[in-house]
């Protein structure tokens, strides 16, 4: 598919994102260290980079997610672990009940939903993904199906999750509206999504596909006030919204390690997750 990039030209981004938010405060060693890096990486063809010279590839959700399911669980991820503490914190307010996990993934948010009592009914459009999912959660419900269009009755759950999955829609409305749709009245609606900040600045997340190339699957700039709207249309009202901050951690083995103090700097206190709760009338 169109979209292929290489890994030396984001390599230059991220130094020139350090550079632009840094050159007013760092001391001069910092900002020589910067320019001396993106000369050379300018001039030269990134040799020593992981992954560099190489086109990265863009997949669509199908074959990314049939992919990416073999290592999700298994890579340290900046985004869950500033995501899950404040997930977990609301999935325990409860009351327990009926929980659906839409686009589940591998089921990490299915097992936390589980630990707590509830309920659970995880629905994802990877059968590779919901393999992983039906072992990690033995006791949960599993189906195959697509975010937009839920394969559940409207009404049927107490609270309905979607996390770091509506930025690969172009359009989160029908995400959204199917939420609001199988939530009883009174219940919650929790989504978590990358932070359009993150999104409009790094743009995608990578991953090895195949023989240690690298891939993605798009993501979309959802902005605070896209949501809003389509909460509102959904006759969702919003009770919270929480977002994040980079925590320092950087992909174990990718392009950014190569560069960690411009990487740290580049993202330095930019929120990555934005949170919401939501409550259907």
């Amino acid at each position: 598919m169109a979209g292929e990039f290489r890994v030396r030209e984001l390599v230059l981004g991220i130094e020139g994102l350090a550079l632009l938010r840094s050159a007013n405060d760092a001391d001069e060693a910092f900002l020589e260290a910067r320019v001396a890096e993106i000369r050379k990486f300018a001039e030269g063809a990134g040799d020593g980079l992981p992954g560099a010279g190489t086109a990265v590839s863009e997949l669509d959700a199908a074959d990314g997610y049939a992919s990416w399911s073999t290592v999700y669980d298994s890579l340290p991820s900046s985004f869950i672990e500033v995501e899950e503490p404040i997930t977990h914190r609301l999935f325990d307010q409860g009351p327990t009940g009926t929980a659906l996990d839409a686009a589940c993934g591998t089921g990490r948010t299915s097992a936390a939903l589980a630990a707590r009592g509830y309920r659970v009914i995880g629905v994802d459009q990877s059968p590779e993904m919901l393999e992983h999912a039906r072992r990690k959660v033995p006791g949960a419900e599993f189906h195959r199906g697509r975010l937009e269009q839920l394969p559940l009755d409207d009404a049927s759950v107490d609270l309905a999750v979607s996390t770091l999955a509506m930025t690969h829609l172009p359009d989160l409305r029908p995400g959204v509206a199917e939420l609001a749709r199988v939530v009883r009245p009174g219940g919650r609606v929790v989504i978590t999504d990358l932070h359009p900040f993150v999104v409009t600045l790094q743009g995608q997340c990578h991953f090895v596909h195949g023989d240690d190339t690298l891939a993605f699957v798009r993501n979309h700039v959802h902005l605070a006030g896209d949501y809003i709207s389509a909460f509102t249309e959904a006759g969702l009202s919003v009770r919270a919204c929480y977002e994040p901050v980079f925590n320092g951690r950087l992909a174990p083995g990718g392009y950014e390690e190569f560069i960690a103090d411009a990487a740290r700097a580049a993202w330095d206190g930019i929120p990555i997750v934005i949170v919401w709760e939501a409550v259907k009338a």
